[in-house]
C-alpha cells in the first residue's frame, strides 16, 4: 500500500479556514513545510481546532501553533476510528510536538486486583504478579499498556457510569464515589450475598469489555432485561437496556484505518452507500440528504424528555439537534410522549427545515404516531424496533436488518439520539437533585 500525508489539501491556519471545518470525529495534521510536526484527534474536528486559537493554551502549545504553517484533516466515522488512526500516524510519522508535549513518563495499564471485592486501579509500572506498593494483593488481570494517560481514563469513566467499581480499600463506611453511583454497591456497605453478587458481576463484565469481548456481556444483558421485563419490573429492564445501547454503541464496526488514507473520501463514499442502500430499501426516490430520529428518555415518569438528531448526508448536524421537555402529565406513557413530541416538531417544519425521513426509537406502535402526524406532508416514517433490530415501515412491511451498510446507518443515527435524549435527561436529574 503506498500513500503519504503530504497527498493531503492543506489549509491555512486561520480562524477564517478553522471556521469552515467539518464537525466529524477525524485526525488532524499540523504541518511546518513538507513535515508534519502534531497529529491530533478530535470527536469534533471545528470545535477542537478552533480551541487551538483561543489564547489560553500552554507554552507548549502555542508554539507549535506557531511553528505550524498548515493543517490537513481526515474525516473518519466514529471516535474509536480516529483513536486508531491517530496512533497509526503518530507511531509512523513520530512528529516532533506528539512527544515534546507528551506528559506520560510511563505507559499506563490499567489493573483488576484480586481480592474479596476486586478494584479497579491504574498504574505506571508492570507486574504480571502483584499491585506495586502492596505486595500482597495480586492481579486478577491487567490491561495495556496505552500510551495515553487521556484514553484510559476516559475509557474507566464511561464504564464505572455504566458498571460502578471501588478503587479504595474497605473503610468503615460508604465512599464518596457511591453517593454518585459510581460505586454502587460500594463495598464498605456490602452485607448481603446479593449485593457481593452484584458487585462481582460488574467486575467480571468489565474485565470482559476490556478484553473486548462484548457480545457475551451483550447476551448477558439482554437476558437478565428480559427477565425483568417479564416480572414487570420495568424501571430495572430500562437501566439495562441503557448499557445494552451504550455497549453497542463503543462496539460498533470499525473501518480499515488504511481506508482513510488510500482514500481522502472514503467516508463520503462510504455514507453514499449507505444512504443508497437505505433509499432502495424504503424505495424513495427523492434523496435522503436529511434524516431525523427521535428518542425518548425518563426514570419511572419523572424529569421525561425527548431527543431530535439530526443527520445531514449521514453524518451529525449538532446544530440541528433539538431536546423536549416532556409537557403532558403522564410523562411515564412512552406512547403519550411520543404523541407530543411528534406535534411539537409539526408546528416547526418551516422554521427548523423539513425531514426527507423520520426514524423513531420503537416499533409499530411508536412509528405509527409519528406517520398520522407527518404523512400529511408526505415525509417518510420508520421506527426501529432494538429487540431484533426490525425496520418497521407504517402500513407496509416489517424488515429485519441484516448486518451491513444500511443496518449501521440506522444503528448510528438511532444510538446517537438515544445517548442525546439521555444527556439532557441526566441534566434535568441533577437539576431537580441540587
Amino acid at each position: 500500500m503506498q500513500y503519504s500525508l503530504n497527498s493531503l489539501k492543506k489549509i491555512r491556519v486561520s480562524k477564517k479556514t478553522f471556521a469552515l471545518l467539518p464537525q466529524n470525529s477525524g485526525v488532524y495534521i499540523y504541518w511546518q513545510k513538507r513535515n508534519p510536526i502534531y497529529i491530533g484527534k478530535a470527536l469534533n474536528l471545528k470545535n477542537r481546532l478552533e480551541s487551538y486559537l483561543s489564547g489560553n493554551l500552554a507554552v507548549k502549545t502555542r508554539t507549535m501553533i506557531e511553528s505550524a504553517s498548515n493543517l490537513s484533516y481526515i474525516k473518519v466515522g466514529s471516535e474509536l476510528e480516529a483513536l486508531l488512526l491517530e496512533a497509526f500516524l503518530i507511531n509512523k510519522y513520530q512528529p516532533k510536538y506528539n512527544f515534546i508535549a507528551k506528559d506520560d513518563k510511563h505507559p499506563l495499564y490499567i489493573r483488576i486486583t484480586k481480592e474479596r471485592y476486586p478494584r479497579v486501579l491504574t498504574a505506571r509500572k508492570i507486574d504480571a504478579k502483584f499491585l506495586p506498593g502492596d505486595r500482597q494483593i495480586p492481579n486478577l488481570a491487567f490491561f495495556g499498556p496505552f500510551p495515553s494517560s487521556k484514553t484510559v481514563y476516559s475509557v474507566l469513566r464511561m464504564l464505572r457510569r455504566y458498571f460502578p467499581y471501588s478503587d479504595h480499600k474497605i473503610g468503615k463506611k460508604a465512599c464518596f464515589y457511591h453517593h454518585l453511583g459510581l460505586c454502587n454497591p460500594c463495598p464498605n456497605e456490602i452485607k448481603t450475598k446479593a449485593g457481593a453478587a452484584t458487585y462481582r458481576k460488574n467486575i467480571y463484565r468489565i474485565k470482559k469489555i476490556l478484553s473486548g469481548d462484548f457480545p457475551v456481556v451483550i447476551n448477558e444483558l439482554n437476558q437478565q432485561m428480559h427477565k425483568y421485563s417479564e416480572k414487570q419490573e420495568y424501571e430495572k429492564a430500562g437501566q439495562i437496556l441503557g448499557k445494552i445501547k451504550w455497549l453497542e454503541y463503543i462496539s460498533q464496526p470499525i473501518s480499515d484505518i488504511n481506508k482513510f488514507l488510500e482514500n481522502p473520501n472514503f467516508l463520503e463514499d462510504l455514507r453514499n452507500q449507505e444512504i443508497s442502500g437505505l433509499q432502495n430499501l424504503l424505495k424513495i426516490s427523492q434523496p435522503l440528504t436529511r434524516i431525523e430520529c427521535f428518542d425518548v428518555a425518563h426514570l419511572s415518569g419523572t424529569n421525561a424528555t425527548a431527543s431530535q438528531v439530526t443527520f445531514i448526508n449521514g453524518d451529525p448536524e449538532k446544530s440541528l439537534y433539538r431536546t423536549f421537555r416532556i409537557r403532558q402529565i403522564k410523562s411515564q406513557d412512552d406512547l403519550a410522549s411520543m404523541q407530543e413530541v411528534a406535534r411539537r416538531r409539526f408546528l416547526h417544519l418551516k422554521d427548523w427545515g423539513q425531514p426527507d425521513l423520520i426514524i423513531v426509537d420503537g416499533g409499530k406502535t411508536q412509528a405509527d404516531i409519528f406517520f398520522r402526524i407527518f404523512s400529511r406532508e408526505k415525509i417518510p416514517v420508520v421506527g426501529l424496533a432494538k429487540k431484533r433490530e426490525i425496520l418497521v415501515i407504517p402500513g407496509y412491511r416489517e424488515i429485519l436488518l441484516s448486518p451491513g451498510p444500511v443496518k449501521n446507518l440506522m444503528q448510528r443515527i438511532r444510538n446517537e439520539a438515544h445517548r442525546f435524549a439521555q444527556k439532557y435527561h441526566h441534566q434535568l436529574m441533577t437539576r431537580s437533585l441540587m
